[in-house]
């Protein structure tokens, strides 16, 4: 009876040790693969303009692009007129440009070793009017597990990642008006 008592503490150790393992590489699994298109935008919390605490869950049943940009980054410098004349043409018709800021606060310095920018001094000199969310510890990047900035995400009403773009691009193109045109019919 003993061995058999000692046989089966074995096998419970083993099983538990192995139900460890598994859940270990869920976790690591999930860390580490990007946000993809298909899966549920993750929900995050950050600070508006005005410094009020503002969440992405909070738009849940609109159409949200989500652009992750900083003032030091040329291509998110070139690519915002083409935010600016999308949110002004899609934006009336519900398209809800979110725009997180990855900037240090002026003064500071990211963890990517960048400066702080000016980003309401950025606003103004664009002509930017839709809206900016401020993340300067770079918790966004890090959830979306983006490669850089910019990165962008188009998200369906019900919280679906639709497309996902690395890099600058051209938002008002056709192809990119077409898309969230049918988003917004849907």
């Amino acid at each position: 009876m003993r061995r058999v008592d000692r046989q089966w503490w074995i096998v419970g150790g083993v099983v538990l040790v192995l139900a460890g393992l598994v859940a270990a590489g869920w976790t690591v699994r999930d860390r580490f693969l990007p946000v993809e298109v298909g899966t549920r935008a993750p929900d995050f919390t950050v600070r508006d303009m005005q410094g009020r605490p503002v969440s992405l869950g909070e738009l849940r049943g609109q159409v949200v692009l989500l652009n992750i940009w900083a003032t030091w980054c040329g291509p998110c410098r070139e690519e915002m007129p083409s935010l600016q004349r999308l949110h002004q043409r899609l934006g009336p018709r519900g398209l809800r440009i979110v725009a997180v800021s990855v900037d240090a606060s002026p003064g500071q310095v990211s963890p990517g070793g960048h400066e702080g920018g000016d980003v309401a001094a950025f606003l103004r000199q664009y002509g930017l009017t839709f809206t900016v969310w401020l993340n300067p510890g770079g918790e966004v990047q890090e959830l979306y597990r983006t490669t850089g900035v910019p990165e962008s995400f188009v998200i369906d009403r019900d919280g679906t990642i639709v497309k996902k773009v690395l890099g600058g691009t051209e938002w008002d193109s056709d192809a990119n008006v077409e898309l969230i045109e049918r988003l917004l019919k849907g």
